[in-house]
């Protein structure tokens, strides 16, 4: 889908009146400004993400990286310091090992963490607040089995809620009636599965791994 295009469907959807208080369509969001290189305005609506839900230390990793992007090195160390404090706290190495290599970058220190948390992993149970959902940060539910076939299926079992996926499936719905998609087109069927990867947190690089890894 043309960049224009998909900044302004997801500007429709945070705007005052639809969804603005969505973190994920704040995320959606950031990531169609990032893809259309408007670095500054991709920091503000990462920032917007955890505003919403302080737990997503992955728009902490992004927001820095967009305000390098833009030039902001001031900002972008101060946001990446509280991320890196938010991910250690709860455990998230991977966004957190990327903030800390970007504050080396930045010549900014990384903060000392006191009571760093353990790794997290899905939890095996199925009762609700069992399971900690990789992309809200919050407890749900653990899917009973994949939405659907093949190694991102797999991944969305074992890191995204029920609750967020049904969150997805309305959202999708919503994009299917607004971009007038056609599944049994291969072209409709790509757009929805980019949004998708992008509502739950699938980032090319992932995409890539998991399909190189479990195919």
């Amino acid at each position: 889908m043309d960049p224009t295009q998909r900044i302004a469907q997801f500007e429709a959807m945070v705007r005052p009146g639809a969804d603005p208080d969505n973190d994920m369509a704040w995320f959606s969001l950031a990531n169609a400004y990032r893809d259309a290189n408007r670095h500054a305005d991709a920091a503000r609506a990462y920032e917007r993400c955890f505003q919403l839900n302080p737990a997503m230390s992955k728009a902490y990793q992004l927001a820095g990286q967009s305000l390098i992007e833009a030039g902001d090195r001031e900002r972008a160390g101060h946001i990446l310091t509280q991320g890196y404090a938010v991910a250690a706290g709860r455990g998230d190495r991977m966004p957190m090992k990327a903030m800390g290599d970007l504050l080396v970058t930045l010549g900014v220190s990384i903060p000392p963490v006191a009571g760093e948390a353990p790794a997290r992993s899905a939890s095996p149970g199925g009762a609700e607040g069992s399971f900690t959902c990789s992309r809200t940060g919050r407890p749900g539910t653990k899917m009973d089995r994949p939405p659907f076939r093949g190694p991102v299926g797999l991944w969305i079992a074992e890191h995204i809620s029920r609750e967020t996926w049904e969150a997805w499936i309305a959202q999708g719905t919503k994009i299917i009636n607004e971009l007038r998609l056609d599944l049994s087109n291969d072209e409709s069927a790509e757009t929805y599965d980019r949004h998708m990867r992008e509502y739950l947190g699938i980032d090319d690089d992932l995409h890539a791994e998991l399909t190189r890894v479990r195919s």
